[in-house]
C-alpha cells in the first residue's frame, strides 16, 4: 500500500505501519461480524428444513425469510444504544462489544433444537436469537466505518473506508465457501441433519480472534481530540435529529440501494439460483462464492477511483447500472448453466462495487466527529432495516404473486432510483477534511 509516511509521534513508528493495524484489525473484526450475521441467509433453506412445518419448500423458506427480517427490525434500536455510547465511551469499546455479542449468538444459534425436537418452541427461540444479532449488528458498520474514516488521510479516505465493503463480501464470501465445501463433503441427508451447524459454531472462535484484535487497538485520533477539548457530546442521538437531520436523509437515501444491492447477492441469490432456477446446491454456493469473490476484490480499486474523480460520479454509476442492467442480469441468471448465472451475479457485483467503493466515505463526511458514529448508526440501520432486511422476503413475494421469477428485478431497480435521486442532491465531500463541528 502507498500510504503516508509521517511519523506516528506517540508511537514513533511510520504513521502508515499503524494504518495497516487499524486496517487489519478493524477489517477482520468486520469480517467476523458479517460471516456470524450473513450466515442465515446463506443457509436458510436449511433452516426452513428444521425449523418450520411447512410441507411447501415455498412457504418454509418464507417464514424462514421473516425471521431473517426480524434481525433487521433491531438493528435501528442496536443503532441508536451502541452510536450513542461510541460517541460518549469512544469507538473501540463498542466495537469489542458489537463483535462480542454477534458471536455468541451466532454460536447459540448452531445449538438451538429443531421443530422436530420442541415443536413451536424452536421458531421461537431462533427468532430470539436473531434478534439478538440484529440488535449487536447496529452498531458495526458504522462503528467500523467511522473507525477507519478517523484515521485515513483526507486524500485517501475513499480507498480505506472501502476496505469495510470488502472484508464484509469478503465474510459473505466465506460463509458461502464454507457452505459449499460442506455440500459437497457431506451428503443431502447429513448437511439437513447436523452438518447445516459447523459454519454457526464456527462463530466462537473466530469471534474470540477479532475480539482480541479490536481490544489492540487505540481511539480515532479525532474522538482522542474531542475528548481532550471536553468536546464530547452529552447526547449524540438527540443532537443528530435536531441538528443535523439534512445529514441523516442524505445518509438513509444513499443506503437504500446498498441494503438492497447487499441481502439481494448475498441472502436471495444463493436460495433464488436453488428454487427458482433448478440449480443445485453445490452449483449455487459455487457461483455465489465466486461472484462475492469478485465484487470484494473490485470494491478497494472503486474506492481509489473516487478519491480521485469523487464520490457522487462512482455512486450515480452504481445506481445507474443496478437500474438499467438488474432485469438482464436475471435474464442471464435464467438461462440455466453455471456460466451464464456467474455472469450475471458479477454484472450486478460491479455496480454495487462501484456503490461501495465510494458511499462509506461520503456517509462518514456527513456527520461531525462529536456524533458522526451514532448519526451514520441511526441513519444506516434505519434504511437497510426497512429496505434491507425485506428484501429476500419480498422479492420471493414478487415471485409468489407474479409467477414471473424476474420480477424481484424492480424492487433493486426501484431501490436504486431513490439512491441515484439523492445522490443527485448532495455535494462532492472528497479530499476535504473531516468535519469537525
Amino acid at each position: 500500500m502507498n500510504m503516508d509516511t509521517d511519523l506516528d509521534k506517540g508511537r514513533n513508528r511510520p504513521l502508515g505501519a499503524r494504518l495497516r493495524k487499524v486496517l487489519v484489525a478493524t477489517g477482520v473484526g468486520h469480517f467476523v461480524e458479517w460471516f456470524d450475521f450473513g450466515l442465515y441467509g446463506t443457509l436458510a433453506t436449511f433452516i426452513a428444513l428444521n425449523f418450520f412445518t411447512s410441507q411447501d419448500p415455498q412457504a418454509a423458506l418464507l417464514a424462514a425469510f421473516a425471521v431473517f427480517g426480524a434481525g433487521f427490525v433491531m438493528r435501528p434500536l442496536g443503532g441508536m444504544v451502541f452510536g450513542s455510547l461510541g460517541d460518549r465511551i469512544g469507538r473501540k469499546k463498542v466495537l469489542a462489544l458489537v463483535i462480542l455479542l454477534t458471536s455468541g449468538a451466532t454460536f447459540v444459534m448452531g445449538l438451538l433444537p429443531t421443530y422436530h425436537q420442541i415443536g413451536l418452541l424452536a421458531p421461537i427461540l431462533l427468532t430470539i436469537v436473531r434478534l439478538v444479532q440484529g440488535f449487536a449488528a447496529g452498531g458495526e458498520s458504522a462503528g467500523a466505518t467511522t473507525f477507519l474514516a478517523e484515521y485515513a488521510p483526507n486524500h485517501r479516505r475513499g480507498y480505506f473506508t472501502s476496505w469495510i465493503d470488502t472484508f464484509g463480501f469478503l465474510a459473505f464470501m466465506a460463509g458461502s465457501g464454507v457452505v459449499f465445501v460442506l455440500t459437497a463433503m457431506f451428503s443431502e441427508a447429513q448437511m439437513n441433519d447436523w452438518a447445516w451447524r459447523i459454519p454457526f459454531l464456527l462463530a466462537g472462535p473466530l469471534g474470540l480472534a477479532g475480539l482480541y484484535l479490536r481490544t489492540q487497538l487505540e481511539d480515532t485520533p479525532e474522538f482522542k481530540a474531542i475528548l481532550a477539548k471536553g468536546e464530547v457530546c452529552e447526547a449524540p442521538l438527540r443532537t443528530s435529529l435536531t441538528a443535523a437531520w439534512p445529514a441523516l436523509l442524505f445518509c438513509i437515501g444513499f443506503v437504500v440501494i446498498k441494503a438492497v444491492g447487499h441481502w439481494t447477492l448475498q441472502a436471495f441469490m444463493p436460495n433464488y439460483l436453488i428454487i427458482h432456477q433448478g440449480f443445485s446446491k453445490l452449483q449455487s454456493y459455487g457461483v455465489t462464492t465466486v461472484g462475492l469473490l469478485c465484487i470484494a476484490l473490485l470494491v478497494p480499486w472503486m474506492g481509489t477511483l473516487s478519491d480521485r474523480f469523487g464520490r457522487r460520479p462512482l455512486m450515480l454509476l452504481g445506481c445507474a447500472g443496478f437500474m438499467l442492467f438488474t432485469y438482464p442480469a436475471l435474464q442471464l441468471m435464467s438461462r440455466g448453466d453455471v456460466a451464464s448465472a456467474l455472469a450475471g451475479l458479477v454484472m450486478l457485483g460491479v455496480f454495487i462495487a462501484a456503490f461501495d467503493g465510494s458511499c462509506n466515505a461520503a456517509m462518514a463526511e456527513l456527520f461531525p466527529t462529536r456524533i458522526r458514529y451514532g448519526g451514520m448508526a441511526v441513519a444506516y440501520n434505519l434504511s437497510v432495516a426497512f429496505f434491507g432486511g425485506i428484501t429476500p422476503y419480498f422479492a420471493l413475494l414478487l415471485i409468489s404473486a407474479t409467477g414471473n421469477t424476474l420480477s424481484p428485478a424492480f424492487y433493486v431497480m426501484a431501490a436504486a432510483l431513490i439512491s441515484f435521486l439523492t445522490v443527485l442532491r448532495a455535494r462532492e465531500t472528497a479530499g476535504q477534511p473531516l468535519r469537525q463541528h
